[in-house]
């Protein structure tokens, strides 16, 4: 195999790959990265970890037709090194010369007849999609995921069409719960039944559409796999098996009226408070009252307060939260205002943009 690509060209395939390739596997060829060469003048450059496969295709001057697995850390690493355009490459057997310029350097690898095969989607029906819709849910929706790895099916984001045009995203770590729901015009998305997308694999498709939000794109599904595809791009990730708790239970159904606050304002003041409460459970306290809202937090002796002035008529509430879990939400909306919606202290507080209707985030909570 011989082929020269540019050296810009070539970061963009590796850079792609850096998310997908195992390093620590135990199966030490996930650690490369598959290289292909075609006789259509473009390079296929493969990453997949048996869970997520992506597939970046990228024109260059193919010379020889052939293919290699390379390790992709180290590929990565030497490209960003490189001073010249474009890199020529030449592989006899599992070894590749690199020359740019001055530099040359000799790579050792690994038979591309030992990589894993990639999931087969053939089955799917792809369905057209703005990038920036996805790439909204997302964003929005994926700071809530579990971590904890013993509660798998809230290691993921949960996805469904609930009704023709629309899109919604809904995850949950079992203490709060994001949700965001999007109008699409492209077509109706054909999706039985609501999946469950990897939180890795809704990672690196974010910063897959980070590039270019507005590029046309496609979804589709099989009973295992979803598909993303835009052009000169494909990516297959396996979903999560099995059944995502009811979240329409955790959404409380009243409330004694929601609290209209200016956004940064409530940010900034939590933000502040955060200096005053320590760990992964930071509390904050919250008192409000008509025409106001005292937020106060202590640790260790010292202690801080804040206050705001808010829209509300109604009974007094104190209640106390976990200010990381405020700051995410708060930082998920994009209006000057948001409805902060509080039935007493025992109940979820839901919070809302005060002007939509698109997003919303259930939080539990704390004992103070």
């Amino acid at each position: 195999m011989e082929f020269r690509i540019t050296v810009e060209e070539l970061l963009k395939a590796l850079s792609r790959a850096q998310g997908i390739a195992e390093r620590k596997n135990t199966i030490p060829i996930l650690a490369n990265v598959l290289i292909e060469a075609g006789d259509d003048g473009l390079m296929r450059f493969t990453a997949f970890d048996l869970d997520i496969a992506l597939v970046s295709e990228h024109p260059a001057e193919v010379i020889a037709k052939g293919a290699i697995t390379l390790p992709a850390k180290l590929l990565f690493s030497l490209a960003k090194s490189l001073k010249g355009e474009s890199v020529h490459f030449q592989v006899s057997g599992s070894t590749a010369h690199l020359t740019c310029g001055s530099a040359h350097c000799k790579i050792v690898g690994m038979p591309a007849e030992e990589y894993p095969t990639l999931p087969k989607d053939e089955n799917s029906n792809l369905t057209r999609v703005s990038g920036r819709v996805l790439q909204d849910l997302i964003a929005k929706t994926s700071f809530a995921i579990s971590l904890d790895e013993t509660r798998y099916v809230l290691n993921g984001l949960y996805f469904e069409a609930p009704e023709k045009g629309l899109m919604r995203a809904v995850s949950t770590d079992g203490h709060r719960l994001s949700l965001m729901s999007k109008r699409v015009e492209d077509g109706e998305l054909q999706l039985g039944r609501g999946v469950i997308f990897p939180r890795k694999g809704l990672l690196e498709l974010k910063r897959l559409f980070d590039e270019a939000p507005d590029a046309e794109a496609f979804i589709g599904f099989t009973d295992t796999l979803a598909i993303f595809k835009k052009s000169g791009l494909s990516m297959i990730m396996r979903l999560i098996d099995g059944q995502f708790p009811d979240y329409q239970e955790v959404i409380p159904q009243e409330s004694k009226g929601g609290v209209k606050l200016d956004r940064k304002l409530f940010l900034d003041a939590i933000k502040f408070m955060t200096n005053f409460s320590e760990g992964r459970n930071s509390s904050i306290k919250l008192n409000l009252d008509k025409g106001s809202l005292k937020i106060s937090a202590n640790t260790d002796g010292s202690e801080g307060q804040n206050e705001i002035p808010v829209e509300y008529e109604g009974d007094k509430i104190e209640i106390g939260f976990n200010a990381r879990y405020l700051i995410d939400a708060l930082s998920a909306i994009d209006e000057d205002n948001v409805c902060f919606e509080l039935m007493d202290d025992q109940s979820p507080g839901v919070l809302k943009p005060f002007a939509g209707k698109d997003f919303m985030s259930v939080i539990m909570p704390m004992r103070i």
